[in-house]
């Protein structure tokens, strides 16, 4: 490289910084099509303000009272499958297919500890995610300004996870085990990341897609010995859904209602702005919220550690599920990858510098010859 550009908030450079002039520009075009792409976000009903959105959004959080019935019924001596199947006819939800009942790993264990406890688990398991973190991605910064930046994205990040009242939510404690996970597995030393994986699926089955990246990075890294924890950890999880389904369907019969299923096609704009709605973005104007989140996700692609390549994945997979599958009222499916998503946006300032840079290069190659 002629002449290296400075660096703005990290200590090394970015994934960009390799890119030849070419590519650069390349690069500089994609983003700018992310960038009005983002904008569809605007034509989604909206999440949490006035409408139709906001009317979907308060009979999801109906749900909270569904878990709370589960809970109650199970204190008060009832199995779990017999006390869900009973507050979900109560509350008119869909019993078919068998995925329409959560797992019971997290009634369980609310069922057998006060409510209180319940709380200081939570917030205990959020202050670890937090501090996984802020470790993992403050050793790439430099100086203060940049890491204080970090921990308030990282706050924005995991506003919903701090909130007492979402402590019964399925989401909030599978998307903490997800990112602790994720901050915790380093090469040739991935156990607690796998054990923490498994721990997710079994409280809410769609972690299993965090679970499938990981294996797939696993595998094309040709870390056989990980690539085949995280493959275990999806055959026991196998197992234990064959059972709950076996489970559900003793406790069910056909005139119970099935669910409208899961092909909504709602389009990536719908992810960016259920994304929002799960963070501190959510009090932002949404076109510039929106923009934000994309501009995190290529903070992540550019972060030159393998942490930063995995949480883009990450968010691009459950991205294209949630943009695919999910109907209006999932949108809290966002919560699985939301505890550090906006922490990205650390990294788009020295990301863009080594854009520009790169596109910018004049270098020209002279050739000289010395002789008589």
């Amino acid at each position: 490289m002629s002449g290296r550009t400075r660096r703005v908030w990290t200590l090394q450079p970015s994934r960009f910084a390799a890119l030849s002039r070419g590519h650069a520009r390349l690069a500089w075009v994609a983003l700018l099509v992310l960038l009005l792409a983002s904008l569809t976000a605007l034509a989604v009903p909206s999440l949490t303000g006035p409408g139709e959105g906001a009317v979907r959004t308060a009979d999801r959080m109906t749900d909270i009272g569904l878990y709370e019935r589960v809970v109650a019924g199970m204190k008060g001596g009832d199995s779990y499958y017999i006390a869900a199947s009973d507050a979900m006819r109560a509350g008119a939800y869909p019993l078919h297919p068998f995925l329409t009942m959560r797992l019971p790993a997290l009634a369980a264990l609310q069922a057998a500890i006060p409510g209180w406890a319940s709380v200081a688990l939570l917030l205990a398991l959020a202050a670890l995610t937090a501090f996984a973190w802020a470790s993992r991605v403050g050793v790439a910064l430099a100086g203060l300004l940049p890491r204080a930046v970090m921990m308030m994205l990282l706050a924005a990040s995991m506003l919903a996870f701090l909130q007492p009242g979402l402590v019964l939510f399925h989401e909030i404690w599978a998307g903490l085990l997800v990112a602790l996970s994720l901050a915790l597995r380093r090469p040739g030393r991935a156990m607690e990341a796998i054990a923490l994986g498994l721990a997710a699926m079994l409280i809410r089955e769609t972690a299993a897609l965090y679970v499938l990246v990981m294996l797939a990075f696993a595998w094309r890294e040709d870390r056989r010995g990980e690539a085949l924890g995280w493959a275990v950890a999806l055959l026991l999880f196998g197992g234990v859904l064959a059972l709950h389904a076996h489970a559900v369907a003793s406790v069910t019969g056909p005139l119970d209602p099935a669910s409208p299923g899961w092909a909504a096609f709602n389009g990536p704009g719908f992810f960016l702005s259920a994304l929002v709605a799960s963070t501190g973005f959510q009090a932002l104007p949404l076109a510039l919220s929106a923009i934000l989140v994309t501009l995190a996700l290529v903070g992540w692609a550019s972060w030159d550690d393998s942490l930063g390549l995995r949480m883009f994945a990450l968010l691009v997979a459950y991205g294209t599920v949630i943009a695919l599958f999910a109907r209006l009222d999932n949108f809290y499916w966002a919560l699985m990858v939301a505890p550090a998503a906006l922490v990205g946006l650390v990294f788009v300032p020295d990301a863009l510098a080594d854009l520009w840079h790169r596109a910018l290069d004049r270098r020209r190659i002279t050739v000289t010859t010395v002789g008589p």
